[in-house]
């Protein structure tokens, strides 16, 4: 199968069935054609993906395109954008159509869950990558910032953590009990924020997506807000899946590990006051912003710097 053929048979109808107002020129031209709104931003994100590093050997290729395109989308989440499109820059070692159709797939549920239009791409021939760019629209001045944390702000995450990290454990296990599932689960289809990061668009002051882990992607708001922080670790979701799996460790996973794509966010306590239950019930306060330095858990132990670790491409592996 050729470039071109691979082109309209697998990914065209992923065009045509998830079409976005936005997009004037999609997939087949020269380049995509995308109008903005009079009134909005175009926020724009992308991520690449590899094999073995990213994500596993021999990965299920369903499985490949649901979290590509959920990873991607996660950025829009973080910062209040609404999703309008994306592109993908697909490399293959071969053109394997069993491979391509299962891929094409899993890219369009994902697509369709999402609210995401494939725009267009290109597809190459080389060891197994991805790189997706999203778009996403925010009405200007609306869009949250990794900048805007400041001194008594409380910092709230969503969903549990560590579920995704936990599952790195479990992914070469022929028939996982239900709390192996459960993390799995969490790591195989994990579910941008997308409406949350809507919502908080009036009460956030700062948000950020947890895919470097708690600790880490924190110190980032932390490090642009040029601000600190005490957070409590009593506080801090977990699934009860990764307690009964992990026991007393289960903290560590929900500090350390990433590929969760919750939101962590700072909310002033004005707006905690006034924002809709509906939105409290989705948010957990782990602690508070302060003007001092540093990320202090439990008041006794100072996270800072590199000692807010977190996945790092030039270090390691996942």
């Amino acid at each position: 199968m050729g470039e071109f053929e691979l082109i309209r048979q697998y990914f065209m109808p992923l065009a045509r069935l998830h079409g976005s107002h936005s997009v004037v020129v999609g997939p087949g031209d020269d380049c995509a054609v995308q109008r903005v709104p009079s009134g909005f931003d175009l926020v724009f994100s992308i991520d690449t993906l590899i094999e073995g590093v990213h994500f596993p050997f021999n990965y299920r290729p369903d499985h490949l395109a649901w979290r590509a395109l959920a990873v991607a989308a996660s950025d829009l989440a973080a910062m209040g954008a609404a999703p309008s499109c994306f592109t993908l820059a697909l490399t293959i070692p071969e053109a394997n159509e069993p491979w391509l159709r299962d891929f094409a797939l899993g890219l369009g549920k994902a697509a369709e869950s999402f609210g995401l239009a494939l725009a267009g791409g290109d597809t190459t021939r080389g060891p197994l990558t991805l790189s997706l760019q999203v778009h996403g629209f925010v009405e200007q001045g609306s869009g949250i910032f990794r900048s805007g944390a400041r001194p008594g702000d409380l910092i709230v995450v969503s969903g549990p953590l560590g579920d995704a990290g936990a599952a790195l454990d479990y992914l070469e296990v022929q028939n996982p009990t239900p709390d192996e599932q459960c993390v799995l689960e969490s790591y195989h289809h994990p579910q941008p924020r997308l409406k949350l990061g809507l919502a908080l668009r009036h009460f956030a002051t700062a948000a950020i997506d947890v895919s470097d882990g708690l600790l880490a992607d924190l110190n980032h708001i932390l490090e642009a807000s040029n601000v600190g922080a005490s957070i409590e670790r009593s506080r801090v979701p977990i699934s009860s899946a990764l307690t009964r799996l992990k026991g007393s460790a289960a903290i560590d996973y929900a500090l350390h590990s990433g590929d969760d794509y919750e939101l962590c966010a700072t909310i002033t306590e004005a707006n905690w006051a006034k924002a809709p239950q509906s939105l409290k019930q989705q948010l957990t306060v782990i602690g508070v912003i302060e003007p001092a330095p540093g990320l202090r858990l439990d008041g006794t132990v100072v996270v800072s710097g590199s000692e807010a670790t977190g996945f790092d491409h030039f270090r390691r592996k996942a």
